[in-house]
């Protein structure tokens, strides 16, 4: 939840930067603009993250994933992070 809370934040950012409308934001990611709303308020869990990167793509973002070994700090299972460049 942590990691597709980040993704929004980051489309939230791109639109701002961009200076689009929700109007214009919805015609790009191919949703209508009261859910670019409901979105951008942190209202995304009907979205999977694989859709959420989907949204970057059309936002014009290059999404790299990378997998590597888990920290040797850390015990148990590996996690997941996002970080943007």
């Amino acid at each position: 939840m942590l990691a597709k809370a980040r993704i929004v934040a980051q489309i939230g950012r791109i639109i701002q930067a961009r200076k689009l409308t929700q109007v214009q934001a919805a015609e790009l990611l191919g949703i209508d603009q009261p859910k670019v709303s409901a979105l951008l308020r942190g209202h995304f869990k009907g979205y999977s993250q694989e859709r959420l990167v989907g949204f970057l793509t059309k936002l014009g973002m290059d999404v790299e994933i990378v997998v590597r070994p888990r920290s040797k700090k850390r015990q148990g299972e590996g996690a997941v992070s996002v970080v943007f460049a």
